[in-house]
Parts: C-alpha cells; sequence; structure tokens
C-alpha cells in the first residue's frame, strides 16, 4: 500500500505526515529521522484509525512512502509543531473525505481519553525534572483546541477539565465543521482549511496523548 507524505522543514527540524491520515505526523533533525518516527508510531496510528473504523498498515516501510508535497516551515516549525499548509491542506473534500476527516479526529480525541483514564497524575520526569503532568497536559490540549475552534469560525465556550460536557460540545462543534464538504477553500473566511484543520488537531491531540502514555509508570 503505498502512502502519500508531505513535510515541512526548516535548518534543524523537519515534519512529515501521511496526508489522507490526519494526526499521522512525526518530527525528526532530517527528513530520515522524521519519516524514521513516523514508521514506528504506525502501530499506534493503527488504533486511532480502527475507532475511526478504517483499516491502517501497522507496518509500512520506507518504501511504502512517498513524499509528494514540500513546504518549508517558520518559526513554529522550530520550535516544535507544524505550521504551514500546504498544496494537499487545499484539495476539495467531498461528503465522503471530509466524513472521513471528522472521524480520525475522533479517533485522536477517543485515544487521548483512553489514554489519559487509565494514566497516573504524576507523570515521570525527564532527565532534568521537567514535563507537566497529566491534569496539566488535558488542560493544554483543551484549551489549544479552543483556539483551534476559533481558527474554524467557531464561537464556542472554553472547555472545562472538570466538565466532560463542555469538552463533548466543543469536540462536536469542531467535528461538525469538518464534516462539511469543502472546495479547499478557507472555512468561513479564516486562514485554516478543513484538511488542514484535520491534521492540526489530531496531530496535537496524539502528540500529548503518546506523550503521556510514554511517561507513564508501566
Amino acid at each position: 500500500m503505498q502512502i502519500e507524505l508531505a513535510e515541512e522543514h526548516v535548518a534543524k527540524r523537519t515534519f512529515a505526515w501521511g496526508i489522507d491520515w490526519p494526526g499521522w505526523c512525526r518530527g525528526g533533525k532530517t527528513v530520515d529521522l522524521a519519516i524514521a518516527a513516523l514508521i514506528a508510531s504506525a502501530p499506534r496510528y493503527a488504533i486511532v484509525a480502527k475507532a475511526a473504523g478504517l483499516e491502517f498498515p501497522s507496518a509500512p516501510e520506507a518504501g511504502d512512502l512517498d513524499i509528494v508535497d514540500s513546504v518549508e516551515g517558520g518559526a513554529t516549525t522550530d520550535f516544535g509543531a507544524p505550521e504551514r499548509m500546504t498544496v494537499s491542506d487545499e484539495r476539495p473534500a467531498d461528503a465522503a473525505a471530509a466524513e472521513r476527516l471528522a472521524a480520525l479526529v475522533e479517533g485522536a480525541w477517543t485515544v487521548l481519553d483512553a489514554v489519559v483514564a487509565v494514566a497516573p497524575a504524576e507523570l515521570r520526569k525527564g532527565p532534568r525534572g521537567g514535563g507537566r503532568d497529566r491534569d496539566k497536559v488535558v488542560e493544554h490540549v483543551l484549551m489549544a483546541e479552543h483556539a483551534y475552534a476559533r481558527n474554524m469560525g467557531l464561537k464556542v465556550s472554553a472547555p472545562k477539565p472538570a466538565d466532560p460536557a463542555s469538552i463533548r460540545d466543543m469536540r462536536a462543534a469542531m467535528a461538525a465543521v469538518l464534516r462539511e464538504p469543502s472546495d479547499g477553500s478557507p472555512i468561513e473566511g479564516r486562514k485554516w482549511d478543513r484538511r488542514y484543520a484535520a491534521r492540526r488537531i489530531a496531530w496535537h491531540v496524539l502528540d500529548h496523548a503518546w506523550e503521556i502514555e510514554d511517561r507513564s509508570d508501566p
């Protein structure tokens, strides 16, 4: 199964991601290292795809991956997050494609919630003692999603980590926008289009879900 990738690069960091698999995105110092990290994360991403009702190759090889889109990043890329929209983000999305985007983002949320449910409150610290604990990571993800919702033209209340209903309401509103067919233009005159919104949201959710998982005690 051939999988098309896009990549975003600056001098000392590259992100690579599956164009049709929002959230399957990893970074590295070089494009080769980013792709190696992407391959290593495939079994984890297969769980996201399964939650979305889709099949994903859990053991792709480098020869299965083809970079077809590339963009130069900026300060945010250097900091550690993909930021640029690409030509592939501007493709139209018919009803089926839009449903798939929304389902994969919802799959990322499902994975995050499952990881958080079994993670300890205190996460393993790094070699220098840094890193947020579980609840602070969750709060960070939710606040970022509230900002993303505004980039999607939504006016929703900020979610409260202790109020699951507020989280469900925000996510439902975001998913509803992603489910709308699109000609590839920005959402409601905003900067983001639907494909970019889906991959940015899903990447951020999974990046922190996998962080919590990695930093949880065995």
